[in-house]
């Protein structure tokens, strides 16, 4: 399993094979200059990666922006969409973007004025203001019908429902979360340490790119349930299993990339303006929202997206198999249907 593609990519690899048909753009850019981050640090020429799918109509009513997961790219999204995808580009023009910090937007890999931990730490907030002056400034659109994202672009679309309420009318956050639990915090702070600690990463200062084998069995055990890993792997392919997860890595992430996007998920929480209240931060929200959650995540707990969703009175579709964080890859003839049914509503 490649780990940086960790929520979908056997589900992408099973579309593709049944000859599911997507239409994918090369990848585009818009500069935002200099950006100014809420800690009031600056990205240096930062620009945001972007892929489409569908046709833009003429009074720019049906955009759906979908930003990335964790470690994921905009170009792993697009087969997700389709007819019996999460948002059909038939119907809606799709706005795939990646997240600051993933090695093809603005990030610690890809910078050459503020290259390795040079690169400011960012946050999730950070992630949704720069793709609203993408879409504002870049793109010419002000508005949109929806927002979605799965795990780390649900908490990315947790954030613009408070950030921007009037942007959008619809918004689905897929395995998401609005704050971290400490679970999920014991989760990234162990990754983190495992990055940290390993002698070759050399304060993100390497020559060849480590391997962090600790990292990556980290991940996967939370990835997905015991019992999925129980039935999925036997005793006797555990070391055929290990042996993959350890020699894959971190995928096509680099480390530093890694890291920060860690940070940006460890410090998200859309209550800290508004007296850490959630009741508070859902006066903000004017869009209609849905929340999919796994109830049996153990990566990102799916407590805080309900305890939020209860306050709003949203839309929620409970998922309740063993896949764990990897549930709306496997559950997708369950989840598909209904997010879809919901941006058409």
């Amino acid at each position: 399993m490649k780990i940086a593609a960790f929520v979908f990519l056997s589900t992408v690899a099973c579309a593709m094979a049944q000859g599911e048909s997507w239409h994918s753009s090369e990848v585009k850019f818009g500069d935002l200059g200099d950006f100014k981050l809420e800690n009031g640090a600056i990205i240096r020429d930062c620009r945001i990666a972007y892929h489409t799918s569908g046709k833009l109509n003429d009074d720019k009513s049906n955009v759906v922006l979908w930003p990335t997961w964790f470690t994921g790219s905009s170009k792993q999204l697009i087969p997700l969409s389709g007819s019996d995808g999460y948002v059909d580009p038939s119907r809606y023009f799709v706005i795939f973007v990646d997240a600051l910090g993933n090695g093809i937007s603005s990030s610690p890999s890809n910078s050459s004025v503020q290259p390795r931990m040079e690169f400011p730490v960012f946050t999730i907030r950070d992630m949704v203001n720069s793709q609203y002056r993408l879409l504002t400034e870049n793109l010419g659109i002000n508005h949109i019908h929806a927002v979605m994202g799965i795990s780390m672009g649900g908490m990315q679309t947790f954030q613009w429902i408070v950030s921007y309420p009037e942007f959008m009318d619809k918004a689905v956050a897929i395995v998401g979360s609005p704050r971290l639990t400490a679970y999920d915090m014991l989760l990234w702070r162990a990754e983190e340490s495992a990055i940290r600690e390993d002698k070759d990463w050399n304060g993100g200062n390497y020559i060849t790119e480590p391997s962090f084998s600790t990292v990556a069995e980290i991940h996967n055990l939370a990835l997905t349930t015991p019992s999925y890993r129980v039935r999925e792997t036997s005793a006797n392919k555990f070391e055929e299993f290990v042996e993959a997860v350890d020699k894959d890595g971190l995928g096509r992430m680099d480390a530093n990339d890694w890291l920060r996007q860690l940070q940006a998920m460890m410090a998200h929480n859309i209550a800290s303006p508004f007296n850490d209240s959630f009741e508070v931060a859902a006066k903000q929200v004017k869009a209609k929202f849905m929340v999919v959650a796994a109830t049996q995540d153990h990566m990102m707990n799916p407590t805080p997206a309900m305890e939020f969703a209860g306050i709003l009175h949203a839309d929620v579709v409970q998922l309740k198999g063993d896949c764990g964080h990897l549930e709306t890859g496997c559950d997708k003839d369950e989840a598909a249907p209904k997010v879809r049914d919901f941006l058409g509503e």
